[in-house]
């Protein structure tokens, strides 16, 4: 794999809690600088207590050849102020990232798909701020 691989772009992704078969969907958009990259992931907090707010979380992260690692930090919405670590790798086309989440010794797995062009500008006008005149 080329180690000039650029995650930049829109991602879905789905992480799941140990022992629930329903994951939680999360839409990320990364920006990828020289193997090193941030951005902004938006999901709807709903396995936990079902009040379906829209959470918003920073992602700082790198990676270098397969090996893709980040944390996201939650900004504080809805009483989650936290941060939680992905290690994961890149599969060979550079379109799906798989591994594990962790925080205070709990893990489970996700897995983000890049996103078509199409998709990817639908995603990015969605989560643009409304002009407000």
């Amino acid at each position: 794999m080329s180690e000039n691989v650029d995650l930049s772009g829109a991602w879905n992704g789905q992480y799941f809690y140990p022992g629930e078969p329903e994951g939680v969907t999360f839409v990320a958009l990364l920006i990828d600088v020289g193997g090193r990259f941030g951005g902004s992931i938006h999901e709807y907090e709903g396995i936990v207590s079902e009040r379906r707010i829209l959470l918003y979380a920073t992602v700082d992260g790198r990676h270098e050849g397969t090996q893709v690692s980040f944390l996201k930090t939650y900004d504080g919405k809805g009483g989650w102020k936290h941060t939680v670590g992905y290690d994961g790798s890149l599969n060979a086309d550079a379109t799906e990232i798989a591994g594990q989440w962790y925080i205070d010794g709990i893990r489970g797995r996700f897995v983000m798909t890049r996103a078509g062009a199409k998709e990817e500008a639908e995603l990015r006008q969605a989560l643009e701020p409304a002009d407000v005149t």
